[in-house]
């Protein structure tokens, strides 16, 4: 091989297969009885850049309403961006109308949160997971198709027998297989997995986590991880990016996050993540957020998190936001004072939410709803 076409591979391979630039999902608010008229928007998700590396997983955590599963749902259009750009193998998906975009989807494919409700109960397993391969043409011979099919289920764990069946005659477990087993059929790059184990039993979720591990050791699959579950994602994930508000606040790899969270808002997740020794458990620090989730209808100015930041100062944090920055060895945090916080030039202070009136609201909370001001 020439020095022209390994430098061609290397790049190659260093190349994101999925890069998300400033990418933005806001919902219109209407109003009104004979005409409707936008009278606001939710930011589901507000300015996110990521890259996933093939053959990557990418774990995206965060709290519920803090945007994890639109972001998901907005890479592959499954809701239409309002901004931003959305990079898959060099090819901005935004741009794709109509057919040209349907061929790109079968690159990409989803597994949905709930099996039960994901899977049509009017149909058999086999309707389900030939539906796929009729739609991008892949069905034509009958007798290839059964043996796709057979293969498909053999590699999720599932027997032949299953195809006959339909998605209530089987467990949880069994309809998440079936579930990723639709994704799997036709031969994805990208799996986009919305919580994936979080509807189904302890005992349950190791056996799909583990599923998911070797399916992408065998086929090479590029995984986004959605989930709140910590444990889960710290299995699971080479890198994990941390959500809050619809934007990232921090982004490393799975251990150095781990090992040291350098947000105030990661280091409020870490320190809730029970530990299995009773005598570290007694001695370390809990961080206790006040408040609740501020609305995504009428987010806080700046700093997103600073309402409920023990660590907020009366400046910058209020009105500047702050960019997702590298801090060391490719951790980036979202934070203005995240090298005095580690450093302890910074003391952490105490937070209390504020009663707000219903004639000073602004945002569509309930009447007298705690809820953090700034």
């Amino acid at each position: 091989m020439s020095e022209q076409n390994e430098a061609a591979a290397v790049s190659d391979a260093a190349a994101p297969l999925v890069e998300l630039r400033d990418l933005k999902v806001h919902f219109p608010i209407k109003s009104g009885v004979l005409f409707d008229r936008t009278v606001g928007y939710v930011y589901a998700v507000d300015g996110v850049s990521l890259s996933i590396k093939s053959g990557e997983t990418y774990g995206l955590v965060g709290e519920s309403g803090c945007g994890k599963s639109t972001l998901g749902r907005g890479l592959l259009r499954l809701v239409e961006p309002t901004d931003g750009q959305i990079i898959f193998d060099g090819t901005d998906l935004r741009e794709l109308k109509g057919e040209t975009m349907r061929r790109a989807r079968r690159r990409m494919q989803m597994i949905f949160q709930d099996p039960l409700s994901s899977l049509d109960p009017r149909q058999s397993v086999e309707s389900l997971l030939v539906e796929g391969l009729k739609a991008h043409g892949l069905a034509k011979d009958k007798a290839e198709t059964a043996k796709t099919l057979r293969a498909t289920l053999e590699a999720v764990g599932m027997p032949a027998s299953a195809l006959r069946k339909y998605p209530h005659e089987f467990s949880g477990g069994q309809r998440q297989r079936i579930g990723i087993a639709r994704a799997l059929v036709l031969n994805p790059d990208l799996i986009v997995a919305d919580e994936p184990v979080s509807a189904l039993d302890v005992s349950i979720q190791a056996q799909v986590i583990n599923l998911l591990e070797d399916l992408q050791a065998e086929r090479g699959l590029t995984y986004l991880i959605i989930a709140h579950d910590l444990a889960v994602v710290r299995h699971i994930a080479d890198t994990v990016g941390v959500m809050y508000l619809g934007g990232l606040v921090e982004e490393a790899s799975s251990d150095d996050l781990y090992r040291e969270p350098m947000h105030p808002y990661t280091k409020a997740l870490m320190s809730a993540v029970p530990v299995p020794d009773p005598l570290v458990e007694d001695r370390r620090e809990r961080i206790l957020l006040a408040g609740d989730l501020p609305s995504p209808a009428n987010p806080p100015t700046g700093c997103r998190f600073h309402t409920r930041c023990p660590w907020a100062q009366p400046t910058r944090c209020h009105d500047e936001r702050p960019v997702l920055r590298e801090i060391v060895g490719g951790h980036r945090v979202a934070c203005h004072y995240v090298e005095e916080i580690a450093a302890g030039k910074l003391r952490a202070h105490e937070v209390e939410p504020e009663l707000v009136r219903p004639d000073d609201a602004s945002s569509p909370g309930d009447p007298g709803e705690l809820i953090p001001t700034p």
